[in-house]
């Protein structure tokens, strides 16, 4: 005969099951964002919820479990572009599709997801925590395990580089400074 979990350990994998809940499609956008990639952000997401969930009562015992969760993201990240960084990427430009351009907002995010993989993972790090998750400097250092001053760089290098590479963005990247 089966026993029951224990009431504590109920309420801690219920919680992580509602947060999971509420955060696994913004937690999939942001990794989205970070990897370019719609599968590598799947598994980035699911690599990131198997970590935390190992250790989600203390997590929770800290308080909010948001700025961790996020951590383990980025620094996750971090670390699959550094151990996979000489596998293959496809190079050249895909040919565009004939007829008209009924997408409206579909190219700006086209041209945002193509500037972002050109940059470097702090610099795509940094904008992304900064300018999709709309953190802080000192929220965004916090993340990444920088200094402010660190953070404030790689923004200013990451928005040059875009400038530079991507011109199409030039408003976009106005709007972000």
């Amino acid at each position: 005969m089966r026993t029951p979990p224990s009431r504590s350990s109920s309420s801690g994998e219920e919680l992580f099951e509602e947060y999971v809940r509420a955060r696994v499609a913004g937690l999939s956008r942001i990794a989205y964002l970070l990897t370019g990639d719609a599968h590598l952000a799947d598994d980035l997401v699911q690599a990131t919820l198997i970590e935390v969930a190992a250790r989600w009562d203390r997590i929770l015992a800290g308080g909010d479990p948001e700025p961790y969760v996020r951590k383990v993201l980025h620094r996750k990240h971090l670390s699959w572009r550094r151990r996979y960084r000489r596998e293959a990427v496809p190079t050249g430009i895909v040919p565009e599709r004939a007829g008209p351009d009924i997408s409206g907002g579909v190219t700006t995010t086209v041209a945002v997801r193509e500037a972002l993989a050109v940059l470097a993972p702090k610099q795509r790090a940094v904008l992304v925590l900064r300018y999709f998750e709309d953190l802080t400097e000192t929220q965004a250092a916090s993340v990444l395990g920088v200094t402010v001053g660190t953070v404030r760089s790689q923004t200013r290098d990451a928005l040059a580089r875009l400038r530079k590479l991507a011109p199409a963005l030039t408003d976009v990247v106005r709007v972000a400074r």
